[in-house]
């Protein structure tokens, strides 16, 4: 009789966690720590595989989770000496993590008190070396838990009693697991893990070097991460036709591409420059007239995506959905892909004029060149959305807006430059000039497109990147540095982004998931 070894053979898989991994991920956590509050939860699991999938691993045992561990890309040398794992962990959501970095900084090992004996810990740890490999990373670090250091506390301190440890005089789970595979240690990180009352809040920085490493060449080190933005002072003139509007439209997408930007932003409600050749007289009736062309729309700017080989924020258009209006901005990726975001909050002239409804949630985009929000008109007014939208993620936001003179424009501008300063982010503004007088929404426009970042020494020092004249047609291109604001966000000399975390996290108010 052939054996049946179904009941027996259960393979041991190390695999890239998924999302529908997570459920099972946080209780092996939480059997795992056996602290309350140490674990990484849900959101955070969600969060690291959003943004680096490949960093987060988990052991599959019979169809069953038994262990897991979540890693990040970080220059370790830009963090402080005695860094907390909040600190280091983005809050726990990985937002820090640098694809250009050279250290993978490791943030937890859990594994499942019932499987502890199948060495799940070298597997998920060796997972981790061969991904530091395969990035050509310098080295692996982490902070390590002293579990049986409270043992000793009142005869070693920290130092001691890990050389102890070290040198096989006395125990610790931990310390003699990671020596054994392969880590040395480097110091004490002090008030690491707040809620470890086995270590005392103390950790061991460890580190394994990777022997395969290979510095990069100075021609192929790639020191900042430069993005290049086309902003359109669009000019609201008159058009007989929809192939007039699309004319113009790839005449600005066109140009900005043979600057080689990676964005072209239109300002607001552009489409409604297709009124110019209907017969209606009434705001309302023109707005509905639009949305007739939403296909039409679509079209165009996605093939000029494509066909440009950039990506466009398409001002905004009035669209129709379940018999209401909506103020919608596209963005058309050069790869073929495209999102929306609906204005949220709804000035009183659009709400008497149109009757356009407000939009039900913020969104953050990814795309070729990170993530980035749209904030149409007079959204940008509303601090508490540049606010989320930093929080989750977005390193630049862009804000079409059409004003009818230049108290309007002033409000967007001025605002636009306070959300750069708050949150550490850059701005972007598309506005529009001219005059279609038998228009509602494109008469008698008045702005001034321009791009605005930070204040502190790695940028301009009035904070505007750059900018068009005052209501005048024009293009106007910027170069704005990613790097140089994570790096800003870190060490500027005011860093509002990390101390309002700071200060959210000590008053227990979760961040924006």
């Amino acid at each position: 009789m052939k054996a049946d070894l179904s009941n027996i053979e259960k393979e041991i898989v190390v695999r890239n966690m998924r999302e529908d991994d997570i459920e099972e991920v946080v209780k092996v956590a939480n059997l795992s720590f056996g602290i309350p509050g140490v674990a990484f939860e849900a959101k955070h699991y969600k969060s690291h595989i959003q943004i680096f999938p490949e960093g987060q691993f988990c052991v599959e045992y019979g169809g069953k989770i038994i262990g897991a561990c979540s890693s990040i890309v970080i220059n370790f040398e830009e963090y402080p000496e005695e860094h907390t794992i909040d600190e280091i962990s983005g809050d726990g959501y990985i937002r820090n993590h640098n694809p250009n970095g050279v250290n993978l900084y490791g943030l937890d090992v859990v594994v499942h008190p019932d499987y502890q004996k199948l060495k799940i810990g070298r597997r998920l740890y060796e997972a981790r070396r061969k991904l530091c490999r395969k990035l050509n990373l310098k080295s692996i670090i982490f902070g390590g838990r002293m579990p049986n250091y409270y043992k000793y506390a009142d005869q070693l301190t920290p130092e001691e009693y890990v050389e102890q440890v070290i040198q096989k005089k006395l125990y610790d789970p931990v310390i003699t697991f990671q020596t054994m595979n392969g880590f040395q240690f480097k110091r004490v990180l002090p008030n690491y893990l707040p809620d470890d009352k086995a270590s005392l809040t103390n950790a061991t920085l460890m580190e394994w070097v990777n022997e395969d490493y290979v510095p990069p060449s100075e021609l192929d080190y790639r020191h900042s991460l430069p993005v290049r933005i086309s902003s359109i002072q669009y000019d609201f003139k008159k058009v007989d036709s929809f192939e007039d509007f699309a004319r113009q439209c790839e005449y600005y997408v066109r140009n900005s591409s043979k600057v080689r930007s990676d964005f072209v932003v239109f300002p607001e409600v552009l489409t409604m420059q297709l009124a110019a050749f209907s017969n209606e007289k009434f705001p309302s009736g023109q707005a509905q007239k639009v949305t007739f062309y939403t296909n039409e729309y679509i079209g165009l700017f996605s093939g000029l995506a494509l066909k440009y080989s950039i990506n466009i924020v398409a001002g905004s258009h009035y669209e129709e959905e379940d018999n209401n209006i909506y103020n919608v901005s596209y963005l058309f990726r050069r790869n073929g892909t495209m999102d929306k975001q609906a204005k949220l909050h709804i000035p009183p002239s659009e709400k008497s004029w149109i009757g356009v409804q407000p939009g039900k949630e913020l969104r953050v985009f990814d795309t070729d060149c990170g993530k980035i929000a749209i904030l149409i008109g007079y959204d940008i007014q509303f601090p508490e959305l540049a606010r989320q939208a930093a929080d989750l993620g977005a390193n630049i936001i862009f804000t079409p807006f059409a004003e009818e003179n230049k108290q309007g424009y002033l409000r967007i501008r001025y605002c636009s430059q306070a959300r750069a300063i708050e949150n550490q982010v850059y701005t972007v503004i598309s506005g529009a000039s001219g005059n279609l007088t038998n228009v509602t929404m494109a008469d008698a426009r008045y702005g001034q497109s321009a791009i605005f970042s930070p204040i502190d020494f790695s940028f301009p020092n009035d904070g505007v990147v750059a900018e068009s004249c005052q209501d005048k047609n024009s293009v106007v291109v910027g170069d704005v540095d990613l790097e140089v604001l994570r790096r800003n966000r870190e060490i500027g000399t005011a860093t509002p982004f990390k101390d309002r975390k700071r200060k959210e996290r000590a008053a227990g108010s979760p961040a924006v998931t």
